[in-house]
């Protein structure tokens, strides 16, 4: 945090992307999960895998959380299960969780770790005893869609969701009850919310490519919201003490905020990759095919076999070439390409 220097080279196991990972409390494991189908956990000091693959899951992993004694941990996935593993045996310490009815997008133990609380493309949230193994209290309704990010705060009294509807809710844990009005201001999907430190604020990033903070137990903003990144934000986290907020985007940078000012600290964090130009890439990286930017959100990959929604791009292939044919559409004179 201090100087914002890589301090290991990137951890590569999983076969597919890395769509979560998390530190324990103690700052001694990460666990990450995958679109793979698996979790893995790492020693944060050596950047070595600490055990076997955790494998079980039927769908992508697309989130994963450290129960507060770091031993024991829990994964949300599309196969719409949320499982449980303990880290010294690699293995499943119940039955997954089921009961929704769609992919389950994020997890988080309460800071107790008696709890669970899941958040799924159902639109709803699901309080679990983690102790029982079944839900605590019915599943939470209110939002009109997708839940993308949930999330406790330090009490462990409330619980914040973010959804493709455009709105943050904050419930009571215990009641299952909206302790205040929906939040609204972001103008686009809420992919995730953190509490700070203190529970008095709430940080949260939308595919407006905004951060915004809000007022917790008032539900109201309370600086402008933050600007900078260049594409959909997709995470956010407050520092230990509360001071910065981190955010990481789509536009492969993570940039630090002051809390206070709402100012950004330093420069942005770079290294990540993407789409290199726009291009899409085959599965050993070669490239394929050129989109132009203000498409590319809105284009979907060969593994959906069904689009509902707006804005969705649909690629007209009848005049498309690869491979030598390529160099029929090429004019080395003209340094161009024939239509």
């Amino acid at each position: 945090m201090a100087t914002g220097k890589e301090v290991t080279e990137p951890l590569k196991v999983h076969d597919n992307w890395v769509r979560s990972v998390v530190f324990s409390l103690d700052g001694s494991k990460i666990i990450s999960g995958s679109y793979d189908h698996t979790i893995r956990l790492w020693d944060a000091k050596t950047a070595e895998p600490r055990a076997e693959t955790l494998t079980g899951h039927t769908g992508w992993v697309n989130s994963v959380a450290f129960a507060p004694d770091g031993i024991y941990i829990a994964s949300g996935s599309n196969d719409q299960s949320i499982r449980m593993w303990n880290t010294r045996t690699g293995q499943e310490v119940m039955e997954p969780l089921t009961g929704h009815t769609r992919s389950v997008t994020s997890v988080v133990f309460s800071p107790d770790g008696t709890q669970i609380v899941s958040g799924s493309n159902d639109g709803t949230i699901r309080v679990w005893d983690a102790r029982l193994d079944e839900k605590a209290i019915k599943p939470l309704p209110g939002h009109t869609d997708s839940v993308n990010s949930v999330a406790f705060s330090a009490d462990g009294s409330r619980v914040a969701s973010g959804s493709s509807d455009g709105t943050i809710r904050i419930w009571d844990s215990r009641t299952g009850e909206q302790v205040v009005k929906p939040l609204t201001g972001h103008e686009g999907h809420i992919l995730s919310v953190a509490f700070s430190p203190d529970g008095t604020q709430l940080a949260s990033g939308s595919a407006d490519k905004t951060v915004r903070l809000w007022d917790a137990n008032m539900g109201e903003q309370v600086s402008k919201p933050l600007t900078g990144h260049t594409g959909t934000v997709f995470s956010v986290a407050f520092s230990p003490d509360g001071s910065q907020i981190a955010s990481g985007s789509d536009d492969c940078t993570i940039r630090l905020w002051n809390a206070a000012t709402g100012e950004e600290v330093g420069e942005p964090l770079t290294g990540h990759g993407g789409y290199p130009e726009r291009w899409i890439k085959g599965p050993r990286g070669e490239l394929i095919l050129w989109i132009p930017p203000e498409y590319r959100k809105c284009l979907y990959g060969p593994r959906n076999t069904l689009v509902i929604g707006t804005g969705a791009v649909s690629l007209d292939m009848r005049h498309y070439v690869h491979g030598p044919d390529w160099m029929n559409c090429y004019t080395p004179d003209a340094n161009s390409v024939k239509s």
